[in-house]
């Protein structure tokens, strides 16, 4: 059988959730500037960013009706994000 080199692939224990989220974690309001948490939710596959940017922090740029645009500080360099809100959390203490 081929080998997988998908985006998914090893991801069994990274992507387990044991916390169920609630319709309360859609109603966030989001604004520019707001600093973020990228926590992948594995039972939402729309939208899902990458799993090496689970877990950063980024400051928010653009909001839009179901999804966030960040900017992530991944080494020296700052990639612009696009997650949906399910994947995103707001940091605490901003």
């Amino acid at each position: 059988m081929p080998k997988s080199h998908g985006a998914r692939r090893r991801t069994r224990a990274l992507l387990r959730s044991s916390d169920k989220k609630g319709l309360s974690s859609l109603l966030v309001e989001y604004s520019p500037n707001d600093k973020v948490v990228i926590k992948i939710d594995p039972a939402q596959v729309k939208g899902m960013p990458h799993r090496r940017f689970n877990g950063l922090v980024g400051t928010v740029t653009r909001v839009g009706r179901r999804a966030v645009t960040m900017d992530v500080a991944v080494g020296n360099k700052v990639k612009e994000l696009t997650a949906r809100k399910e994947h995103v959390v707001r940091m605490e203490g901003s």
